[in-house]
């Protein structure tokens, strides 16, 4: 996918004020670790992630993404927006789209399309990609693209389940570990038609790929636990394929944009967990001063992970808009997209 009329013209991150540390998450499950013989430490031990965020027992998805919008609409005239997409793993209810309860709440009416957009991890990343082909095509000038996670539910679950079964294995404690690595948070960004931002960063294309023999090593919603619904993942499967997956991804994204490796100055991944990001930048060849990890604090957000850094990097100052920035996306499926952000001039 390349693009040539389309501006990244704000992104926005917002985060609950609620911080919940692994060892925290261990007190809870402490008949589960003193059966198993286990010591405290490990969650973090293995994972990398020593706190995560989340939201209050009553807060809905849309109110993230609400919240994250508000400030990436900024300045901006919102009877502009064409769409508004919910790219989110969470949802308000099943029917109708959260993006309808997102748009209600911030004013943009009569003649804005919005829909939902769901492909795990990856959500956010796609919808970006399709808001910028309208733009493209001259069907609208900008589109809103939020994402709203809350993974306190399936943290709750997965504990609640683990203490409720006196048989749980060493095993399925390590596999639950995926489960536990959950964070909330939401983003918003703005796309818009090059006359509209001129000075904002470019966003230049998107290389698409998919190893869907592997749809199976996370799958979330198939069971429910004592207190909600369960995600089982294979997780040191998940990381060699999803690592394949983003070398060849890579090559073909080189290829298709003419870059040389060097020529990128920031990049962002999803965050996943350390080990992960480790991997990934040994496998990629990237220099990790040129990345903004935030997976120990924030955990694993889903589709919000990726919009989030790339939000927080550009608060920091670690990213401008002037930079040649990839964004290295990947979700269970497998699916991966990398899309490349350059300055406007």
């Amino acid at each position: 996918m390349r693009f040539t009329k389309v501006r990244l013209e704000s992104i926005a991150a917002h985060l609950p004020e609620r911080v919940v540390s692994s060892l925290e998450l261990e007190q809870r499950l402490a008949p589960v670790y003193e059966r198993l013989r286990l010591s405290a430490g490990r969650l973090e031990l293995m994972t990398g992630i020593r706190e995560r965020r989340h939201c209050a027992a009553s807060t809905r998805p849309s109110s993230l993404a609400i919240a994250a919008a508000e400030e990436a609409l900024h300045g901006i005239d919102r009877s502009t927006i064409g769409v508004v997409v919910h790219a989110s793993v969470c949802r308000d209810f099943l029917e109708p789209a959260t993006a309808s309860v997102v748009q209600g709440a911030l004013g943009i009416g009569f003649h804005a399309l919005g829909f939902d957009l769901s492909n795990a991890c990856l959500g956010f990343a796609n919808a970006m990609c399709l808001v910028a082909s309208m733009i493209e095509r001259g069907e609208i000038e900008r589109g809103l693209v939020v994402s709203g996670e809350d993974g306190a539910p399936l943290v709750e679950a997965t504990i609640a389940d683990l203490l409720a079964r006196p048989d749980a294995t060493r095993d399925e404690l390590k596999r639950a570990f995926a489960s536990l690595t959950i964070g909330s948070g939401g983003a918003a960004c703005v796309l818009s038609r090059a006359e509209l931002a001129p000075s904002a960063a470019r966003l230049v294309g998107a290389t698409q790929r998919s190893a869907t023999e592997h749809s199976g090593l996370c799958q979330g919603g198939r069971t429910v636990g004592a207190d909600g619904p369960l995600m089982h993942t294979d997780s040191e499967a998940l990381l060699a394929a999803g690592n394949t997956l983003a070398g060849r991804t890579y090559a073909e994204f080189l290829r298709e944009h003419a870059l040389e490796p060097s020529t990128i100055e920031r990049f962002v991944t999803h965050q996943v967990g350390v080990a992960h990001r480790r991997l990934l930048l040994s496998t990629l060849g990237l220099d990790p001063r040129r990345d903004f990890p935030t997976v120990e604090t924030l955990g694993n957000m889903g589709s919000a992970s990726l919009p989030v850094t790339y939000a927080l990097a550009r608060q920091a100052g670690h990213i401008l808009p002037t930079h040649r920035t990839a964004l290295f996306g990947i979700g269970s499926g497998l699916y991966c997209s990398m899309l490349l952000l350059e300055s406007p001039d």
